[in-house]
C-alpha cells in the first residue's frame, strides 16, 4: 500500500471504533499537504503506470462510499432497532474492483463483507439503486428486492448475486458446480440463461479457506483441470489476516495456495485502487480466457470488528487497532483523488457527507416500510407447490419417438413388459425421464460404465453418453455442489449419493444451501434437483451401519425438503415422475429413498410367488404428492402405517395378526416421509379401532414420532397405539443386525400387545 501513513491522534480505548474510522478519513483528507497531480482525463490513468482510468477509479471510488457508510449507518440505526444486521464490509472495499472488472451476468457467490462488490454491480443495469435496495435488506423490509425481508443477505436476480446465509465456505461448492455446468451446457445442448463465456465468482475470507467444505472445492477445482475439464471458477480469497479474532498466520494464503497445480494463482491489492485495479483484471481475464479454476488472492483488512458487537479493544492492543485502522482502504482512495487532482479537499469531504446523509436518508425511510407479519408470507417462498401443474407435467408423454429410440421397439418398452423388481423398474423410469428431460444429468459414484452398485443405473451411459451420465470423485459435498451449479442454470441434477450414511458428510449443501436458495431469495432464485439415495437396512450379505443406515431424521428436519421413500417398483416410477415435475415446476429439491434390500425382491409371502413384482406404468400414470397406498382398506379392527422394508414385513406380519386375532388389518404405506400426510394419517387412525406404527428408523426422532403425533394431533391418542422401531444405536455386523431393527415377529407380538387394551 503506497498510502502515507495518516496521523491518528490518540484516543481513550472506550471510544467507539466506528467513529474512528470516521473521523480518521476526515481528518486525513482535512490535513493532506501534497501537491495534486494535473487532473486527468476520464480515459487516462488516474496515476501513472496504473491500469485504473480517472473514470473507472471515481465510480469504484463512490462504491466504496456507499459500502462505507452503509456500514456506519448500521452501527448507529442498530442501536435503535431500525437496523438487524452489523457485519460489515469496512476494509474490504476493494472488492469492488472485482464487480467493475466482470459481468453482471457472470454468477456470483458472495460472502458477508461484499457491500463495495455490489455496490458496484449495481452500476451494470440502469435504474438500479444501491444503497435502498440494501437499506430495506438491512431493515429487513418486506419490499427487499432479494430476500423480501427473510434475511439481511447480498443478492440480486437481475445481477446475478446468488443469495446465502452460511458463510463458512458452504458456497464453494456449488460457485465450481456452476462454472463447471456453464462448460457442460454446451456439451449437452442446452440453452444457458447467460452468455457462454460467463465464469462464476466466489468470494470468501482467509480464515474460511480452512474450512473442509473449502478444501473439498479446491481439491475438485484442480481434479478437474487435471483432467482438461473446464470449470471458470474465479475463487476470491479477501484475505484480511484474521477470522474473528483468530489471526492467520502471516504468508499462509500465498505460500498454501501459489503452487497449487490446476489452480492458478493471482495476487491483487485490495487496498490500493490505483495499484490493484491491473491485477484483478489479469485474473479476471485469465478466468474468462483459460476456462481454468483461477485463485485470486485479493489483500485486505478488516476494520470494526467483526460485527458490531465485536469490541476488539476487550482482545486486541490500543496499538495494534490503530495500525489496522491505519490501513484502511478509504484513506489511500482519498490520496489518490487529491494526488491525482480528480477532487480537491472540499469536494472530497462533500462527496463523503452526502454520501452519509443518502445512507442515513434511505434506512430511515426504510425503516417505514412494511414488514414480515404473516406466518404464511414469511413461509411462502420455502416449498413452492402447484398441484395442477405439478401433475399435468408429471403424465406428460409428448416423448414417444424418443422412448422407442432408447428402448429399440414398441414391444421393448417397459410397459410392455412382464412384471418386474424395484430395482428394474427405477431403472427404466430413468431411462424414461432421460428421454422426456434433455436437460436431465446423473452423476456420482460409479454410476456410469459400472451402472452403480446395485446396477440400478445400467445402460444409461449407454444410452446417453458421458456428457449426461458420469462419475464423480468420491466426495458427497462436490456431488451435491455440482447439483446446485447445473440447477443454477437450469438443468435438472439427479445425483446419487452412494448409502444414506454417506449423505450426512455432505448434508449442509442441502440443509444450508439447496434448499434455503428459495427462501432467502423470496422465489427468485431456485436449484431444483432429484437427490437419489441408497438407503436404509435390511442388507444381508454386506453389513456395518454405513451399509445399514436407517437415520432419515436428518433429512425430515430441512425445511422445504421433499422426501419420498418407494418400496415397490411401480410406486418407484410413479413417484420419481412426479418428483421431476415438482424440480421443474416448483424448483424443489427432492430427496428418492430407494430401500436396497428391496431392489432384487420378487417374493412377498413364499418363495416364488412373485408377489413383489410390479407392472410398469405407463408413461402418462404419475403420484400425487402425499399420497399413500392402502391395502386392504375395508379392514377396520387394526391399521398399520409403515413404509420402505416395513410394507412387506407389515404386510406378512398382518396375515399372521389375523390368524392370531382374528383381526381385519389395513396397511397403510407412507410413501412420502417429508412432507408428512398428517391428513391421510389422521383419516385412517380415525376409521379404524387400534393404531401400530412400524418405523425400520431409530426409536428417537424417527418417522414413527411424526406419525404418532399426527394421530394424538387428530384426536385419536386414546385407542390402542403402539409402534414397532429400531434402536438407538448403530448396526453392528452380520447378524446382529437384525437384533436392533423391527422384524415381522415384533410386529406380530405388539400386536397380541395391543390386544391386551380393552
Amino acid at each position: 500500500m503506497s498510502a502515507a501513513t495518516p496521523l491518528i491522534p490518540a484516543r481513550q480505548k472506550d471510544v467507539n471504533r466506528a467513529k474512528v474510522c470516521d473521523d480518521n478519513f476526515i481528518e486525513f483528507v482535512q490535513g493532506w499537504q501534497g501537491r495534486p497531480e494535473p487532473r486527468p482525463a476520464p480515459h487516462e490513468p488516474v496515476l501513472e503506470g496504473s491500469a485504473c482510468t480517472a473514470a473507472d477509479f471515481l465510480d469504484l471510488f463512490e462504491s466504496q462510499l456507499v459500502s462505507r457508510h452503509l456500514d456506519l449507518m448500521a452501527r448507529v440505526l442498530r442501536v435503535q432497532q431500525k437496523v438487524f444486521y452489523t457485519i460489515g464490509s469496512s476494509g474490504h472495499e476493494g472488492n469492488a474492483m472485482v464487480a467493475r472488472l466482470t459481468r453482471h451476468t457472470d454468477p456470483a457467490f458472495l460472502h458477508y463483507r461484499s457491500g463495495g462488490f455490489m455496490a458496484e454491480r449495481f452500476r451494470k443495469l440502469p435504474g438500479m439503486d444501491p444503497v435502498m435496495d440494501s437499506a430495506l435488506s438491512f431493515a429487513a423490509s418486506s419490499e427487499d428486492p432479494i430476500s423480501g425481508g427473510r434475511h439481511k443477505v447480498w443478492g440480486s436476480k437481475p445481477l446475478w448475486v446468488l443469495p446465502q446465509t452460511s458463510t463458512i465456505a458452504s458456497h464453494l461448492p456449488k460457485a465450481l458446480g456452476t462454472a463447471i455446468a456453464i462448460e457442460q451446457a454446451r456439451r449437452i445442448g442446452h440453452a444457458l440463461p447467460i452468455p457462454d463465456d460467463s465464469i462464476a465468482i466466489c468470494s470468501f475470507g482467509d480464515a474460511s479457506s480452512n474450512h473442509a467444505t473449502a478444501q473439498t472445492a479446491f481439491n475438485t477445482a484442480q481434479w478437474t483441470a487435471y483432467q482438461k475439464l473446464q470449470a471458470p471458477v474465479l475463487y476470491v480469497c479477501e484475505d484480511n489476516g484474521i477470522g474473528i479474532s483468530v489471526k492467520t498466520p502471516g504468508g499462509w494464503i500465498a505460500n498454501a495456495f501459489r503452487d497449487r497445480h490446476g489452480l492458478d494463482y493471482f495476487y491483487a491489492d485490495g487496498l490500493d485502487i490505483a495499484e490493484g485495479y491491473g491485477q484483478v483484471q489479469a485474473a479476471v481475464e485469465h478466468c474468462r480466457r483459460s476456462r481454468r479454476p483461477t485463485f485470486l488472492h485479493l489483500r485486505t483488512t478488516r476494520i470494526m470488528g467483526h460485527a458490531g458487537t465485536d469490541f476488539e479493544i476487550e482482545w486486541r492492543s490500543f496499538e495494534e487497532l490503530m495500525a489496522v485502522e491505519a490501513s484502511d482502504p478509504l484513506l489511500r482512495s482519498a490520496q489518490i483523488a487529491l494526488q491525482s487532482g480528480l477532487m480537491g479537499k472540499d469536494e472530497l469531504l462533500a462527496r463523503y457527507e452526502a454520501m452519509r446523509q443518502r445512507c442515513f436518508a434511505a434506512a430511515e425511510e426504510a425503516d417505514r416500510k412494511p414488514k414480515l407479519t404473516d406466518l404464511a408470507e414469511v413461509m411462502r417462498p420455502l416449498a413452492p407447490y402447484t398441484p395442477d401443474r405439478v401433475a399435468a407435467e408429471a403424465a406428460r408423454s409428448d416423448y414417444a419417438e424418443k422412448r422407442l429410440a432408447v428402448f429399440g421397439s414398441e414391444a421393448k418398452l417397459p410397459e410392455n413388459q412382464p412384471p418386474r423388481h424395484l430395482a428394474i423398474q427405477i431403472n427404466q423410469a430413468l431411462h424414461d425421464l432421460f428421454c422426456k428431460y434433455p436437460e436431465a444429468l446423473l452423476f456420482g459414484e460409479d454410476v456410469a460404465q459400472k451402472g452403480g452398485v446395485y446396477t440400478v443405473t445400467k445402460g444409461l451411459h449407454k444410452a446417453f453418453k458421458n456428457a449426461r451420465v458420469f462419475n464423480t470423485l468420491l466426495d458427497e459435498t462436490m456431488i451435491l455442489g455440482l447439483a446446485q451449479g447445473y440447477a443454477n442454470v437450469g438443468m435438472l441434477p439427479m445425483p446419487e449419493i452412494q448409502y444414506l450414511a454417506y449423505f450426512h458428510n455432505a448434508c449442509d449443501q442441502i440443509r444450508g444451501e439447496a434448499c434455503s436458495l428459495q427462501f432467502f431469495s423470496n422465489g427468485q432464485f431456485r436449484n431444483p434437483m432429484v437427490m437419489r439415495i441408497a438407503s436404509l437396512g435390511y442388507q444381508r450379505g454386506f453389513g456395518g451401519h454405513f451399509h445399514n443406515d436407517n437415520s432419515i431424521t436428518a433429512l425430515r428436519d430441512i425445511p422445504g425438503l421433499v422426501v419420498g421413500c418407494p418400496s415397490r417398483g411401480d410406486d418407484a416410477a410413479t413417484m420419481l415422475r412426479t418428483m421431476m415435475a415438482l424440480a421443474k415446476v416448483d424448483g424443489r429439491v427432492c430427496a428418492f429413498l430407494e430401500p436396497i434390500a428391496l431392489y432384487m425382491t420378487k417374493d412377498l409371502y413364499e418363495a416364488g410367488d412373485g408377489e413383489w413384482l410390479t407392472a410398469y406404468p405407463a408413461p402418462d400414470q404419475a403420484m400425487v404428492l402425499g399420497e399413500e397406498r392402502v391395502y386392504f382398506p375395508e379392514a377396520t379392527d387394526l391399521v398399520i402405517f409403515s413404509f420402505g422394508n416395513g410394507l412387506p414385513m407389515s404386510l406378512r406380519a398382518a396375515r399372521e395378526i389375523e390368524r392370531a386375532q382374528g383381526w381385519r388389518v389395513r396397511v397403510v404405506d407412507l410413501r412420502w416421509l417429508q412432507p408428512l400426510n398428517t391428513e391421510a394419517i389422521a383419516r385412517h387412525a380415525m376409521q379404524c379401532a387400534r393404531i401400530l406404527v412400524v418405523d425400520e428408523g431409530r426409536r428417537s426422532a424417527g418417522v414413527g414420532e411424526g406419525i404418532i403425533t399426527a394421530v394424538v394431533e387428530a384426536g385419536q391418542g386414546a385407542k390402542p397405539l403402539r409402534r414397532v422401531v429400531g434402536e438407538d444405536t448403530y448396526t453392528p455386523l452380520a447378524g446382529a443386525a437384525f437384533l436392533v431393527i423391527p422384524s415381522e415377529a415384533d410386529i406380530v407380538a405388539m400386536a397380541a400387545d395391543l390386544a391386551k387394551d380393552r
